[in-house]
């Protein structure tokens, strides 16, 4: 008899005694050729002191010879394919009696597909505009800015101030020490303190004096700390950027002249913009995806989305240096707030899964094969080497996964309808996430 509740299946399976008897039989025909008891030779025990002296091991033996066969013909003739290995329980094993037992298990829902092409999304191309372009000018400018050394004078604003320091109170353990830090006087990411301690000095002079360091500063030694520095101002450059010409372009690349190089930029800027926009609004239409389509969710794909989620933010944790073990976090009530997402990232998954299904969307294998080589560079190791290893381990499936994701996501924003009008983002959009590595991550 088979119960179903979402995607849980429960087959209560019962056994013919005469099949459990023959069983059995066989179990003790094979333990008694092993068996070593005193008064007996090997072999030569009878049927029914081995029945008593292991009946343990027999009853064992017997269960795992025969409920995974019976199992497995259940759920071909149920046409069932669980998710996982089947929970066994309720299991009824006696003399002269059916051997009983109840598998539980989950499948993959049955899912109707809706319509998912001509599905209406907020898009347009990005612009690039001239002063984007002038902005990313300025900065390569500035990447190849020179600093020539100035006669001794007071330092001004706007001058770099080449300067030793050294703390003299205020840290712990060893003194903050450099020979040689250049300063821009007055900049805005130059501390006051310094700015106004520098400014007027000669090359030459020496002045003590603090500098208190933000609480967030990115150094622990100094982040909150009003530190006394002495300082030496050693010299003054001056700050010299490339003419902006056609030489200035074919020193950055491939370029003949500025006009080219502005035109690269463009494109540049225009693909990066393109790519956001469009990984929007592909997170948009997969949510309306989810939206338009109820149907149960398998607690174990939303059991694995969950722990990756936290793994994600453990491992977003120690980045920032953060030890999660000494945080007072509920880790029960941390997982349960992911609980929501990961139920819609799962439900994306399997919907995208089944849009490559029905349109014959697969990774080739020279799409896994260009992913494995671009690894392998760079990593610096043998393609060949990388490929085994990925095999070995997995990480060629979940490849394959990745690029099947994008090539459905591709393939619905293609056949989208795209309006100017903007999408209002509802609550549930907001927390789905359902971008192409959360569905991804859902379906591995």
């Amino acid at each position: 008899m088979a119960l179903v509740e979402g995607c849980k299946h429960s087959l209560e399976i019962s056994i013919p005694v005469e099949e459990v008897e023959s069983e059995t039989s066989r179990v003790v025909d094979s333990v008694q050729k092993r068996a070593k008891l005193p008064g007996f030779r090997p072999g030569k025990a009878p049927a029914t002191l081995i029945r008593k002296q292991f009946a343990g091991d027999i009853r064992q033996q017997v269960l795992e010879n025969l409920i995974p066969v019976h199992l497995q013909k259940q759920l071909e003739v149920e046409n069932l394919n669980p998710i996982g290995t089947p929970d066994i329980t309720d299991v009824h094993f006696h003399d002269f009696a059916p051997l009983k037992f109840t598998a539980t298990f989950e499948v993959i829902p049955e899912i109707t597909l809706g319509e998912y092409t001509d599905l209406e999304v907020s898009y347009l191309d990005p612009e690039v505009t001239d002063a984007d372009i002038s902005k990313r000018v300025e900065e390569l400018r500035e990447q190849k800015a020179q600093y020539i050394n100035i006669d001794p004078r007071p330092v001004e604003d706007g001058d770099h101030a080449v300067v030793s320091l050294e703390s003299v109170e205020g840290v712990e353990g060893d003194p903050v020490k450099t020979d040689e830090m250049v300063l821009e006087i007055g900049a805005k990411d130059t501390f006051p303190a310094f700015t106004e301690n520098l400014r007027g000095l000669n090359p030459g002079d020496e002045k003590d004096f603090d500098v208190t360091y933000p609480a967030d500063y990115g150094s622990e030694k100094l982040a909150g700390r009003t530190v006394k520095f002495h300082a030496q101002l050693k010299g003054l450059r001056r700050k010299e950027l490339p003419e902006l010409d056609d030489e200035f372009a074919q020193e950055l690349g491939d370029y003949r002249t500025v006009d080219e190089l502005k035109e690269a930029i463009r494109k540049g800027i225009f693909g990066q913009r393109q790519y956001e926009a469009q990984q929007k609004a592909k997170d948009k239409l997969v949510d309306k995806l989810v939206d338009a389509h109820e149907f149960p969710v398998p607690e174990a794909f939303v059991e694995r989305q969950i722990r990756n989620r936290v793994e994600q933010s453990l491992r977003a944790m120690a980045e920032q240096g953060i030890d999660p073990s000494q945080l007072k976090l509920d880790w029960n009530k941390v997982k349960e707030s992911q609980r929501g997402k990961a139920i819609r990232e799962v439900k994306a998954s399997l919907l995208l899964g089944k849009v490559s299904e029905r349109e014959s969307i697969h990774a080739t294998r020279d799409e896994v094969d260009a992913e494995v080589e671009k690894i392998a560079r760079q990593q610096r190791k043998p393609v060949a080497a990388v490929h085994m290893e990925f095999e070995k381990d997995g990480t060629l499936g979940r490849i394959a996964s990745h690029i099947q994701t994008d090539k459905t996501l591709n393939f619905l924003f293609e056949r989208a309808r795209k309006v100017a009008e903007p999408d209002v983002e509802t609550p549930a959009e907001s927390g789905a996430n359902s971008g192409s590595e959360s569905a991804a991550d859902a379906a591995e």
